[in-house]
């Protein structure tokens, strides 16, 4: 569930809040911050052996703009930049509201299925107004920004990261396979961040005794579905819009609401 979702466009947060719920998974270990970091690590590592060598290419190219302070001629200088300046508002933001806004979700389920819509919404305005005429090579500061700020909506559950940012992409132009790929590598440092946040937890020992078994079935299991996950997003978006993900979100809202109403 975690690797799938972290990558499809329908909210991993929301998953994975509403369905333990629903499926009365009232384990203290599913519910725990060990298990997040772990189901965290296991999608981050799937980014990095799926975009490996992109990582390396954008790594040294980063290296490269801080000892010249130039971009030269290479496109890759720029777009490592640009990567790492989208992390930033999400990031700050994150460490001040993700605990508050998780915690009001975590009581008020009942609102995730709205935001789910809200979503949709969203894709749907992306597809219809995206211009989809740019590469990845073209992205630029402009993109930084409005991105960066997009993917702040992604904190709260029902929005989704990759959601959000993809349909920030379109919005200023790329098409759907180029802004997959960047709402991807750009979640290599928000989800490594991510995970670290979390991990705190772990090291003052608030995550209590752990099986380890059970954690390392969980992380293999979010990093081979999320693999496959990424694979087939960027195969779809060559060729296919986002609509069967609209369709996905409105339909799950409405299964999820029922659902929760049911199980109150």
């Amino acid at each position: 569930m975690q690797g799938l979702t972290e990558f499809l466009p329908v909210s991993s947060s929301a998953h994975l809040i509403v369905l333990p719920r629903i499926l009365g998974w009232d384990s203290q270990l599913i519910n725990s911050s060990t298990f997040v970091v772990m189901l965290h690590m296991g999608t981050l590592a799937a980014l990095l052996v799926y975009f490996w060598r992109d990582v390396v290419v954008l790594v040294r190219a980063f290296i490269a703009f801080l000892r010249e302070r130039s971009f030269g001629s290479d496109p890759d200088r720029k777009l490592s930049l640009v990567l790492v300046l989208t992390v930033i508002p999400a990031a700050v933001l994150g460490v001040i509201l993700e605990g508050p806004i998780e915690d009001f979700f975590y009581d008020a389920v009942i609102a995730i299925p709205f935001v789910l819509v809200v979503g949709a919404f969203v894709l749907w305005l992306a597809e219809r107004l995206g211009s989809r005429t740019r590469d990845l090579r073209q992205a630029d500061l402009g993109d930084a920004v409005g991105i960066g700020i997009a993917q702040m909506f992604a904190l709260f559950p029902g929005i989704s990261r990759s959601g959000i940012t993809i349909a920030a992409g379109l919005f200023r132009g790329l098409t759907r396979e180029a802004a997959a790929r960047f709402a991807f590598l750009m979640g290599i440092p928000i989800i490594a961040g991510a995970g670290l946040w979390k991990a705190r937890h772990i090291v003052t020992g608030e995550a209590g005794d752990v099986n380890l078994a059970v954690l390392a079935a969980g992380m293999i299991a979010a990093g081979v579905s999320g693999w496959l996950a990424i694979r087939f997003m960027l195969t779809y978006l060559r060729d296919h819009s986002l609509g069967i993900f609209i369709a996905y979100r409105l339909i799950a809202a409405a299964v999820f609401l029922l659902l929760l109403a049911v199980n109150t």
